[in-house]
C-alpha cells in the first residue's frame, strides 16, 4: 500500500513539473517572441467622391498615382475599385472613377487592369469612399502587441524572481521595423552588390603603388557661430 502510494505521488510530482515547463517563461530573444513574417495582404487607399465636385483634388490625385506606383512595384493579381451603391450621388462617383482612372495611368497602370465592384452605403450621412485594393508581400508581425499574458505585480512571484523579459518588451519595436522596410525580401536576404567604381579602385590601388595612404579625405569646414549668428565682437 505504502508502494503505490509512493508511486502516485511520484507521477502527481512528474504533471507538476510538466505543468510548470509548459507555462514557462517567454523566450528571450525578441526575434522568437515576436517573430516577423512575410504574408500576401491587402493595400488599401480610401478615395472620397466628390471632394473636389467633378474628378479629383491634387491631394487625392497625388495620391492615386503614388499608389499606383506601388501597385508596379509590389503589386500581386489586379487591382480593384469598391464603389458606394445607393447614396444618389452617382453622378459624383462616375467624375471620381473617371479621374482615379486618369490619375492611374498617369503612375503607369493601365485602365483595363482596375476592376470595379460595387458595395452598398449603410449610412449615407457618413462618407463613402471608392476603396482602391490590391494584394502585396508585406512583413509584420503575427500577433498584436499590447497584450500582457503574465502578471508583472507581485502576485507573481516566480516571475517576479526570475529576472527574465516580459513578453510584450521589444513588440512595439519589431511592428516599427516590420512596417518601415520597404521591401520585405529584404528581411529574408540581402540585394546583389552591383558594380564595383572601377576608378576609385584603380586609384586606390595607384596610390598604394606609389606608397601613398589610398583613404579618402574628407574636409568639411565649420562655420563659427559668431560667424553666422549676430557676428562676432
Amino acid at each position: 500500500m505504502a508502494a503505490a502510494l509512493l508511486l502516485v505521488g511520484a507521477l502527481a510530482g512528474g504533471c507538476a513539473g510538466k505543468g510548470e515547463t509548459t507555462a514557462s517563461l517567454a523566450p528571450d530573444d525578441v526575434r522568437e517572441r515576436h517573430p516577423i513574417v512575410l504574408r500576401d495582404a491587402p493595400r488599401h487607399l480610401d478615395v472620397f467622391v466628390g471632394r473636389a465636385g467633378a474628378g479629383l483634388d491634387l491631394r487625392q490625385s497625388e495620391d492615386v498615382v503614388a499608389f499606383a506606383r506601388d501597385y508596379r512595384r509590389s503589386g500581386r493579381g489586379g487591382l480593384v475599385a469598391e464603389v458606394p451603391t445607393g447614396d444618389r450621388r452617382d453622378r459624383a462617383t462616375r467624375d471620381t472613377l473617371g479621374g482615379i482612372r486618369a490619375a492611374l495611368a498617369r503612375g503607369g497602370v493601365s485602365p483595363g487592369a482596375l476592376t470595379v465592384r460595387g458595395y452598398p452605403v449603410q449610412d449615407p450621412g457618413l462618407a463613402s469612399p471608392i476603396r482602391l485594393s490590391f494584394a502585396s508581400l508585406q512583413a509584420a508581425l503575427p500577433h498584436e502587441c499590447g497584450q500582457w499574458p503574465t502578471d508583472l505585480g507581485s502576485s507573481n512571484y516566480k516571475f517576479s524572481a526570475s529576472n527574465e523579459p516580459y513578453w510584450n518588451l521589444g513588440c512595439a519595436s519589431q511592428a516599427t521595423l516590420a512596417a518601415q522596410v520597404a521591401d520585405p525580401i529584404d528581411l529574408v536576404r540581402a540585394r546583389d552588390e552591383g558594380r564595383p567604381d572601377i576608378a576609385k579602385r584603380m586609384g586606390a590601388i595607384a596610390k598604394i603603388r606609389e606608397g601613398k595612404d589610398p583613404s579618402t579625405q574628407y574636409r568639411t569646414t565649420t562655420p563659427q557661430i559668431n560667424s553666422t549668428v549676430g557676428g562676432g565682437s
